[in-house]
Order: structure tokens, then C-alpha cells, then sequence
């Protein structure tokens, strides 16, 4: 069993290795950051979203802004789309297809910013999200791991991650990478937490 162990720990390794390497994905994931923190800043709002474990990421996220990451400071205005009301609601009456974009439709304003996550980049919930979210004139950054997807091609801002041959390393970037978010959005805005 150690060698399970040592080898998912190895494959781990390598795609945090590549990720490393790879300075147009560090840039924009710094440029991501910034974008958050101007947002914040100017009194804008940021929205989350995903399905699955990307959903747990969206809550994640949306948790860490509002609530805490590392030390006290004041709250930010961030907000994960997964009031189960509103889910089942819109799923019911219009499909899920739109219990995202539905909610940015209501809540969604100019110069707000979504985070939209999905691991293979190509969730009907999520597109329909963004491109709702793009009518508000709303910022988008896409966190997914498939080069190439769907989501990739209409999102403002896109980080795609490697993953290997399933869904779960991809999920391992995209978390870390929400914490990389995190901090770069308090050293802009809190400086003296750091």
C-alpha cells in the first residue's frame, strides 16, 4: 500500500513540477488575483461557481473571502451560487442547465467578477453562467484543466491546469490555486496581514 501511497504522491509532484515551469500560467493566475482585488476594491462583488468537487472549490473560495483565510480583517464580498432553494428551484422549472446563470441574471452587475470552475471545461451550467455573466459585463476567470475547452475560448481570464488521466489532479491544482488567489487578493487589500 506505501507504494500507492508514493506513487499518487509522485504523479502529484509532477503536476505541480509542470505548473511551476509554466510562466504563462503563473501570470495569469497573478493577473486573476489583481482583477479580484480591484474588484473588491472598488465595491464590486465576486461570484463563484461549479459542480461537484468544483462546487466545494466555488464554496471554498467564496468562504475564504468572506470569512477568513489566515489572519482577522474585515469581510469581502464574495458569494458561492449554492443556496439550494434557488438550485432546485430554477433546476425544476427551467433545467439545471441554468441554475447558475440564472442567479447571475438577479444578482450579476457590471464590473463584478465570477469565478467559474470546471474541470473539464465544458459543463453546459457553467458556460451558460459565464455567458451570462459577459451580458452583465461582468469579468470572468475560468479554472478548469482541459486545453482547448469550450469554457476556455469566452472567458476573460483562463487557467487551465494539467491534470493527468483523471479529474482528481485537476482538482488538487485548482484548490491550491484558489489559495494562491486568496492571498494575492489580501496582500492587495491588506497589506499588513503579510
Amino acid at each position: 500500500m506505501k507504494e500507492i501511497v508514493r506513487a499518487s504522491l509522485l504523479e502529484a509532484e509532477g503536476v505541480l513540477s509542470s505548473m511551476l515551469c509554466n510562466e504563462e500560467l503563473l501570470g495569469k493566475i497573478s493577473e486573476a488575483g489583481v482583477l479580484l482585488a480591484n474588484a473588491l476594491i472598488s465595491g464590486a462583488k465576486i461570484y463563484s461557481c461549479g459542480n461537484g468537487g468544483s462546487m466545494c472549490d466555488a464554496m471554498h473560495f467564496a468562504e475564504e473571502l468572506s470569512g477568513r483565510y489566515r489572519k482577522n480583517r474585515p469581510a469581502l464580498g464574495a458569494i458561492a451560487i449554492s443556496d439550494v432553494g434557488h438550485m432546485t428551484c430554477v433546476s425544476n422549472d427551467y433545467g439545471y442547465e441554468f441554475v447558475f446563470s440564472r442567479f447571475i441574471e438577479g444578482m450579476g452587475r457590471p464590473g463584478d467578477v465570477l469565478l467559474a470552475i470546471s474541470t473539464s471545461g465544458t459543463s453546459v451550467s457553467i458556460l451558460n453562467a459565464i455567458t451570462q455573466a459577459k451580458s452583465k459585463r461582468m469579468s470572468v476567470i475560468g479554472l478548469h484543466g482541459r486545453e482547448g475547452s469550450a469554457l476556455s475560448q469566452i472567458v476573460d481570464i483562463d487557467i487551465c491546469t494539467p491534470g493527468g488521466r483523471f479529474a482528481d489532479r485537476v482538482q488538487e491544482c485548482h484548490i491550491k490555486i484558489i489559495h494562491i488567489l486568496i492571498e494575492i487578493v489580501e496582500r492587495n487589500i491588506f497589506p499588513e496581514n503579510y
